[in-house]
């Protein structure tokens, strides 16, 4: 399986958008600072995931999260207490 989740820094309230084989391993790895775009952000809270069998469309869900207005303020209205707008980048 292939993970894409959405991180928020409990230091900065900004989130992060990544993919992974092992969401629990790489959420660990991103909460001990060993990720060198988020050490300086941690600690964090998982706030989204979606599990993928196709590593291609996990690349591009992550891609359209990380690139497209549209894409986060679909899922924003979807998930609109967990990803309330005070709390949503």
């Amino acid at each position: 399986m292939f993970y894409v989740y959405m991180l928020m820094s409990r230091k900065d309230g900004k989130q992060y958008i990544g993919y992974t084989t092992d969401l629990k391993r790489r959420f660990s790895e991103h909460n001990e600072g060993k990720n060198f775009s988020t050490k300086s952000r941690v600690p964090f809270d998982l706030l989204y995931y979606e599990a993928y069998i196709s590593q291609a469309d996990a690349k591009q869900r992550e891609h359209n999260l990380k690139s497209s207005a549209g894409a986060t303020t679909a899922l924003k209205r979807r998930l609109p207490t967990s990803l309330r707008s005070g709390h949503f980048v």
